[in-house]
């Protein structure tokens, strides 16, 4: 499974590399890492619908994950990728704008990477 993880702060690539690592290791599951919302769907007009599921911060300067969901989802509907937004912030204003414009599922950080885990392997099988 390709996934993309989109955020602003640039540590994020390090640390799902170290919790992935076997993973990544068996090809059970692949990262690629953008850094904003506008690299994300740079990323994703160029690698043509590769990201099966993507897991994008909401708070990011420029084009936010909120901005970044409705885009993703306006413009990528066949297949459709699955969309994990993650914040630091659990309020509810933005579980439910994120939940109007179509995620999947919403995470909060610190992000629990046993539990993502489990999501993620759910997904796969």
């Amino acid at each position: 499974m390709k996934i993309l993880v989109v955020d602003d702060e640039q540590d994020v690539r390090v640390l799902f590399e170290q919790r992935f690592r076997k993973e990544m290791r068996t090809g059970e599951m692949e990262f690629a890492f953008a850094f904003s919302g506008e690299e994300a769907l740079v990323f994703m007009e160029q690698h043509n619908h590769e990201a099966v599921l993507i897991l994008s911060d909401i708070n990011m300067p420029g084009m936010s994950g909120l901005q970044l969901l409705e885009k993703i989802k306006q413009h990528y509907a066949a297949p459709p990728p699955i969309v994990m937004m993650i914040t630091a912030y659990g309020d509810e204003e933005n579980f439910n704008t994120a939940k109007r414009l179509g995620a999947d599922d919403f995470l909060t950080k610190p992000v629990d990477f046993i539990s993502l885990k489990d999501k993620l392997k759910s997904i796969t099988t």
